[in-house]
């Protein structure tokens, strides 16, 4: 049985699809493994180089060493050369957006009584 990267390289489909870049990210989890996946990101394909998000310098150092591994896995799992360079970037970790737990009242959490007084003065304002 053939790899559905390999696959879609051979198939006629939307350039969106076939795109080297857009099939590379997608191979990535496979040829890294899940492990590793978890802990990278691959961003963009510059000239045959991927360029990887990682989690701090430690992956960076570690990862670095199995660049060579890791790009014969790509080239496996694409079935053809598209990634001649890995490019490993540290990058901080991304907080995604938090939902409050509870509805809280506009005026609950303004300690000062004079911002308070302020507050309340303006909303009549706005209601009158």
């Amino acid at each position: 049985m053939e790899r559905a990267g390999r696959l879609i390289g051979k198939l006629n489909f939307s350039p969106e699809l076939a795109d080297a870049e857009t099939r590379v990210r997608a191979a990535w989890k496979l040829a890294a493994g899940k492990k590793i996946a978890n802990h990278t990101r691959p961003t963009v394909l510059v000239r045959g180089s991927l360029i990887v998000e990682v989690e701090d310098y430690v992956w960076q150092k570690q990862l670095s060493t199995l660049r060579h591994f890791l790009i014969r896995n790509l080239a496996e799992a694409l079935g053809e050369v598209l990634v001649t360079d890995l490019d490993f970037r540290p990058m901080p970790k991304r907080r995604m957006p938090q939902r409050s737990e509870t509805a809280r009242s506009p005026m609950e959490g303004i300690e000062d009584p004079v911002l308070e007084m302020n507050y309340r003065k303006s909303k009549k304002r706005q209601t009158a």
